[in-house]
């Protein structure tokens, strides 16, 4: 049996760097798994889109195709969006839609690099607030997998995390900031629970003004890598029939 395509699903920006993210990202993908053919489509804003690139598997042959959502969460794009543009795919094409990418201890491992990265140490976690600042979302679902994370993430030495969200949702990042203060921890740092550059993600820095580091977004990270390799290979092996089904 020939390896499924993996064509990864992004949602758009008209903001070039999350384009530019996102194709780093997959330039990692392919780096760690040559033997596996990436392809990317996007819902909006860029091109090619996934019915395109749907469109163009199918013209060459292609019939098996794994459709991995570049979300972090279950929302409204994972649970609507992306069915309902695999739903008109060329028919001789068998989609698998892999889980989205969170919540993943690989994910808490990138938040830390991150932060690493923006200049804290593993000495300061005890010391150090940290708000978990993601995109935000009217899905109930999607908010408590973030509260949950956050206090999953306080449980690995910070002096406390709390959940942000840059639209839909409150608290926003400068008022966890402010409370993480008040708590008296001796520094604030803020960790974009984004995976790429664009409007929320800048709203997130915005309000991380009076934190003392703010760590860079998901981007190309290894970790992501990982996790997204892992939720392919998940949906390439078929479910097992239940018995007498």
């Amino acid at each position: 049996m020939s390896t499924p395509v993996l064509l990864v699903i992004a949602h758009g920006s008209r903001d070039p760097r999350h384009a530019a993210t996102v194709h780093a990202l997959v330039r990692r993908i392919r780096s760690l798994r040559p033997d596996v053919r990436v392809e990317t489509g996007f819902l909006d804003f860029n091109v090619p889109s996934v019915q395109g690139v749907l469109e163009s598997l199918e013209t060459e042959g292609v019939r098996d195709v794994v459709a991995l959502p570049l979300l972090l969460t279950r929302a409204f794009h994972a649970k609507s969006d992306i069915p309902a543009v695999l739903a008109d795919a060329p028919p001789r094409l068998r989609i698998r839609q892999a889980e989205v990418l969170g919540p993943s201890p690989l994910l808490l491992s990138a938040l830390e690099r991150r932060l690493y990265e923006a200049g804290l140490t593993p000495a300061d976690k005890s010391s150090t607030g940290v708000v978990l600042a993601s995109a935000g979302s009217s899905d109930p679902e999607a908010i408590a997998v973030i509260a949950e994370i956050a206090r999953e993430w306080r449980h690995t030495g910070w002096c406390a995390v709390r959940p942000a969200f840059a639209s839909a949702s409150l608290p926003r990042t400068e008022d966890a900031v402010r409370e993480l203060r008040a708590l008296g921890c001796a520094r604030v740092a803020v960790a974009p629970y984004v995976l790429a550059p664009g409007f929320l993600p800048d709203r997130i820095a915005r309000g991380a003004a009076e934190a003392d580091v703010l760590a860079d977004v998901l981007g190309p990270s290894p970790e992501v890598a990982r996790v997204l390799l892992e939720r392919y290979d998940a949906a390439r092996v078929p479910v097992p029939a239940a018995v007498g089904a």
